[in-house]
């Protein structure tokens, strides 16, 4: 090594595992830098500062101290342009960086569509620190709010503007919520839980322009059915993208995110990408190419550590998981799960709708073997479901043992004999 550090781009989770673990295996020089916030936080949990459930330090998974105890320099800064072949990167004060080797963690960012209105004040995204501080100012006088796009951000962001008494549209493009990755039926479930929390859902709608005031701030939207909806805040929460553009006049190629092999390099030797921001140039089946999750970002970081420590290892993905929550509905996801499922993949559902429980599994029709499952309000513990995943069991072991899947509280009720019982008398 030339003495050189290590630097990281972005101090989120994908940046901040691949910190910690090579730290835990070499003490190299390792310099993170960020513009959002110096020190690492759980960005899943900002919902819960907005709700008043938590403190911003609860956010901070490790004690300030933790990163210069462990020689971790932080610096805050926004990175204006790399030099791959020169090994430099130039931040917007203007001071240069060399570096051994470099790390890409930036992330994503909300994805607009370029409508009418978009920049008007009062019209966001949520992702970032800022996004909640610009979120806090708008709150203070909004009545009327309306969010675009059906995902896990839209469903969070309701939550947290329902917290606060404001009305909420929702303006979801499919036919049922989430329906690029939801049954109907599932849908269907959320649905009636949405509306049940005072949020209107305008379904098949999309947003065609947003109208502002003398002030420049939102006060309306134009949908695709040809409705004025008036409001002052406006929620954009339509996907997100790679947050790459400071590199584009690099010669690190992209495509959507930055690409990278194996290995999570790219096309330089001495730069990486991982996290919201890299894109698999040869994704395994059934797996996108950019997976924008907090459980990929640390696999990730865990796997560029060791090949920075000298111990070269492919990132090899683990089974698809996801967790959320539906404001009251807990959901986890495992495995392959499609909406619609193809030839190869059949579907058993059941559910309890006033109990708003609802269970979903995939498996095979010839083989029998399972493929993955959706769970609404059931807690499943994530180990066992892996090492099922792992030892590539069929269907009805799942059924017969799913009682040990249940991760549920101690003394709530157990729906395991619900569920056996209807796959038992299943069509």
């Amino acid at each position: 090594m030339s003495g050189l550090p290590i630097i990281i781009i972005g101090n989120g989770i994908s940046g901040s595992t691949v910190a910690r673990n090579i730290r835990k295996l070499t003490d190299v020089p390792i310099v993170m830098i960020s513009n959002e916030n110096p020190y690492f936080f759980s960005r899943t949990a900002l919902m819960y500062v907005f709700m008043g459930h938590m403190q911003w330090s609860d956010l901070e998974p490790y004690e300030r101290s933790f990163w210069a105890n462990n020689k971790i320099e932080l610096l805050q800064g926004k990175v204006s342009a790399i030099n791959p072949e020169e090994k430099f990167l130039a931040l917007e004060n203007g001071k240069q960086l060399n570096y051994e080797k470099l790390v890409v963690a930036t992330g994503s960012k909300p994805k607009f569509y370029g409508w009418e209105g978009q920049d008007l004040d009062g019209v966001q995204g949520l992702y970032s620190k800022q996004d909640l501080e610009r979120l806090e100012v708008w709150a203070k006088d909004t009545k009327n709010a309306v969010i675009v796009g059906g995902g896990l951000i839209g469903i969070e962001l309701a939550e947290m503007l329902c917290s606060r008494g404001i009305n909420v549209n929702f303006l979801v493009r499919e036919k049922s919520f989430w329906g690029d990755v939801l049954s109907p039926e599932e849908g269907q479930l959320l649905h009636q839980h949405i509306q049940a929390h005072g949020v209107t859902l305008h379904l098949e709608t999309e947003l065609t322009k947003i109208l502002g005031d003398k002030n420049g701030r939102a006060s309306a939207v134009l949908t695709s059915k040809g409705d004025t909806i008036a409001c002052n805040f406006v929620g954009i929460t339509t996907g997100v993208v790679p947050n790459i553009d400071f590199i584009a006049d690099s010669s690190i190629e992209t495509d959507r995110g930055i690409l990278v092999d194996q290995y999570l390099c790219t096309n330089h030797p001495d730069v990486y990408a991982i996290g919201d921001c890299a894109q698999l140039r040869e994704p395994p089946p059934h797996r996108r190419p950019i997976e924008a999750v907090w459980y990929t970002g640390r696999l990730m970081g865990e796997t560029l550590a060791q090949t920075l420590s000298g111990r070269q290892t492919a990132y090899q993905p683990s089974h698809w998981f996801n967790s959320s929550k539906f404001f009251d509905i807990e959901y986890q996801t495992y495995g392959r799960i499609n909406a619609d499922p193809s030839p190869t993949e059949k579907h058993f559902m059941w559910k309890d709708l006033k109990q708003n429980i609802a269970l979903r599994v995939a498996y095979n029709p010839i083989s029998q073997l399972f493929l993955g499952l959706n769970a609404f309000g059931i807690r499943i513990r994530h180990q066992q479901i892996n090492q099922w995943l792992n030892e590539k069991i069929s269907v009805q072991d799942l059924m017969q043992q799913f009682e040990s899947l249940n991760f549920n509280p101690e003394f709530s009720q157990s729906y395991t004999k619900q569920i056996f019982n209807a796959w038992q008398h299943r069509e």
